[in-house]
């Protein structure tokens, strides 16, 4: 069993990132009350009207696994893609 963390940082178009915060933040209340989520931040740096991260830590894979397999990821997906001008993930373990 290994902790996986996840960085994700969205570039939300400026105009819709408070919509994707008020939608997202319901996500990640949701998340973490999951079997297996250790964390899950969200995170709006100062010096930037588009940018926002997610900061997430599971238990392990199968934990993720079954968090990535819920039907709400799809559904919110759909609803934000078009808020998107991308998006980066970087995953780990920690040290």
């Amino acid at each position: 069993m290994s902790i996986v963390m996840i960085v994700v940082e969205f570039d939300v178009k400026p105009d819709k990132r408070n919509d994707f915060v008020t939608l997202m933040g319901k996500h990640a209340k949701l998340s973490q009350a999951e079997d297996g989520c250790l964390q899950f931040d969200i995170m709006i740096p100062g010096d930037s009207d588009s940018t926002v991260y997610f900061v997430e830590r599971w238990r392990d894979q199968a934990a993720l696994d079954v968090h990535s397999k819920l039907p709400r990821m799809a559904e919110n997906r759909e609803i934000y893609t078009p808020w998107l001008n991308g998006r980066k993930a970087s995953r780990g373990t920690p040290v």
